[in-house]
Order: C-alpha cells, then structure tokens, then sequence
C-alpha cells in the first residue's frame, strides 16, 4: 500500500484515523453512526439538526439559482454576502469591518480553520494552544501545518480553563491561541476572566488569537462576547464563524473569516488553493440570512436552550449526571452513576440497551488526558422536540 505523505500522514494521525503504525481507524463518528442504523437508535451523537432553517433563506436559494447564480463566485465571496457580514459584525458586536479588505467566504468554519492555520504557522516550533476537550478538526489542522498541540484542560462540570494552567500553556513559543467559544463538545461559554486573560497573554507573548465562534448566536444566558472586541485584540484575532449552526444549514458550508487586511490576505493565499471559491447559490442566501430581524436570532437561542432542557431533564432521570450547557447544540453528561468506567464502552453498549447514541468526551481529547474524561458522553440537543422526548423515554431503560 502507497505510504500517505508527511503532512497527510501526521493529520490523519492527529485526526484518529490512522494509528501510528499507519493503520486506518474508523471514527468514533463513523462508528457510532454504523451503530444507529443497524439498531434503529436515536443518533444524538453527530451535530446536526434535523429541521430546515428558515423560510427565506432557503427561498433565497432558490431565488439565486433560478437567477442564474450558479457559476464561481468572486475568490473573496459575493460583494452582498461580505456586505451582510461587515453589518452583522457591526449590528451586534460594534466591530466596524471592511467588507473590501477584511472579509473573506470560506467552505464552512473548518475550512477556515485549515486555512487560517496554514497560513499563519511558520515554523515546526511553533506552538498552539487549544483548549481541551476540542472539535476534532483542531489536531489534524495543527498537524497538517507542521505545529504542536499544547492543551489547556477544561474541567467537570463547568469546563472553564483554570488560569494558571493557561498561563503556563502560553509562551513565547505560541504561534496561535485557538478559542472555540460557545465550546463544542462541552457547551461552555468562557468567562470574561478567561477572555481578559487570553488576550492579556496574547499581548505579552506576541501571539495570534484564533476563535471559532460558530455558536455565537446560540448562547444562552447574555450576548456573545467576541474576542475581537476587547480592548486591544482587534489587531491581533482572526474571527471565524460560519451559517450552518444559526441558519440550520450545515450542508452548504459558507463560512466566513474577519480580520485586519494584512491577516486575511494571509488566509486567502491559502484558501484560493484549497476550495477556491464555493456555494455560489447559497451566498446570497446567506446574506439574507444575517439580515433577518433580532427575533429570529433570539428565537432560535431560545429553542435550542429549551431542547437542552428537555435532553438534560431525560438524562438526569435515567441516572446521569449532567453539566448545564451555556450555549451550542451539545449536553455533556457523566455515566459514572450507572457504573460506567469507560465512555466509549458505554457508547457502544447504549444503542442496544436504550436505543440512543452518544459520542464518548474521550473522543476529543489527546491520549493522555483520556482518563480525566473517562466516563463523560456527549449528546446532541439539536434535533426535533419529538425525537428529545422519544430518546428521553428510552433512556429510562437505563434506569
């Protein structure tokens, strides 16, 4: 068999599919998915809804094939949908954007990541520092740029970093503070403490902040507080978002990046040789989308908080302990109650015994942090109230 090339190699390594030894692995993802269709289970274990997004967005797309909007797009994205960013950027953080030279439409957040971090790392000794557990994508992207990983623990039950280990994580070999807040897998929103101190760090080490803020409009208790928006940050973040998780559409993959001219030129020098450009229909589409009323994007916070209820109150009667979510689509909850010692065990083994699938935490964090999330299991809220309720009642098993 061809042997994969270095970088490749070290991102599927660092993405759990392949082993050290080079052996392909199959995802926990992959499996658990496997799992749900040959059990007829509830799949709560992968990030999706199950419900369209709104009406006029999904008209605008529509709209914009008919019209003919089906060709490349401009490499920076369409002028309306770097337009509509720049607004939304302005309408509900107070950052004054250039649409011009500050924007640019990505193949979704991950794509942007990828690019970001490619563009950005200069060395093999650069450093990055993440917060951990972390969205899988985060080990591949910084392996495929040739970088180290160092991780800053979020700890049961509110997975906040604590200080001092952020402190001693940061140095003057950090490259790129990575953020990811609302945090996927735990549902944590930081703390403004913790943004102060990031950002206070950044400073002091000349380092780059990096923050994947897909969940932005899914937080539950206050407004999103962006990075950039602290004293002294702008400079130095580059902040990625994307529609998939605020419009319901994680199929079209339009992301997006803002930052200081300098730094975008940056990613865009890389991402014009990944996807080049994409999602032409669906720019517009989006534009619209980030134009819709401040009701919507209450709404939709709203909804998500109550399904995370309804999961969290299904959870706790079969035995689980469950940490509150702040914010995003995922409930983590504690199966050590019910006599679990190892997650992925106890994944593998719920489809059969109460029809529901959940990813095992361990699935997010590097090898030797494993035992410190040993029994904790994550379960996606953002699915249909019917499908929470029936997962709800099936999970009574467990008791």
């Amino acid at each position: 068999m061809p042997q994969i090339p270095g970088a490749w190699r070290r991102a599927a390594i660092g993405a759990g599919l392949l082993s050290a030894d080079g052996t392909a692995q199959p995802t926990i993802f992959a499996e658990m998915t496997a799992l749900a269709v040959r059990t007829g289970a509830l799949n709560l274990g992968q990030g999706f809804p199950d419900e369209d997004g709104p009406a006029e967005v999904l008209e605008a797309a529509r709209e914009a094939i008919a019209a003919g909007a089906n060709q490349y797009p401009p490499g920076r994205g369409t002028p309306d949908l770097r337009a509509a960013i720049a607004e939304h950027q302005q309408r509900f953080y107070g950052l004054a954007v250039d649409p011009e030279r500050e924007v640019l439409v990505t193949a979704g957040a991950t794509e942007a990541l990828a690019a970001t971090l490619l563009a950005l790392i200069d060395s093999p000794d650069d450093e990055i520092v993440v917060f951990e557990p972390y969205y899988d994508s985060y080990a591949a992207c910084v392996a495929l740029a040739g970088a180290r990983l160092v991780t800053v623990p979020l700890r049961w039950p509110g997975f906040q970093p604590d200080l001092d280990d952020l402190r001693r994580a940061v140095t003057d070999r950090t490259r790129l503070i990575l953020v990811n807040d609302p945090h996927n897998p735990t549902g944590a929103v930081l703390s403004a403490e913790v943004r102060e101190e990031i950002v206070r760090l950044a400073e002091r080490h000349d380092a780059l902040i990096v923050t994947d803020e897909v969940y932005e409009h899914l937080v539950f208790e206050g407004p999103h507080v962006p990075l950039a928006t602290l004293p002294g940050a702008r400079d130095r973040v580059v902040s990625i978002s994307s529609a998939g998780k605020t419009f319901s559409t994680t199929g079209w993959k339009i992301g997006w990046v803002t930052a200081t001219p300098g730094l975008v030129d940056a990613v865009l020098a890389v991402k014009q040789w990944l996807t080049y450009v994409n999602g032409s229909p669906f720019q517009p589409a989006i534009a619209a989308g980030l134009r819709l009323p401040d009701a919507f994007f209450a709404g939709i916070a709203e909804t998500m908080r109550a399904k995370h209820e309804l999961l969290g109150a299904g959870l706790r009667a079969a035995g689980l302990q469950v940490a509150p979510p702040a914010g995003g689509y995922f409930t983590v909850a504690d199966a050590a109650p019910l006599g679990a010692t190892d997650a992925a065990d106890f994944c593998r083994a719920l489809p059969e015994r109460a029809g529901v699938v959940g990813i095992p935490l361990t699935a997010f964090v590097t090898p030797e942090r494993r035992a410190d999330y040993a029994t904790f299991v994550r379960f996606a809220a953002c699915k249909r109230r019917d499908v929470l309720e029936e997962a709800s009642a099936r999970l009574a098993a467990l008791r």
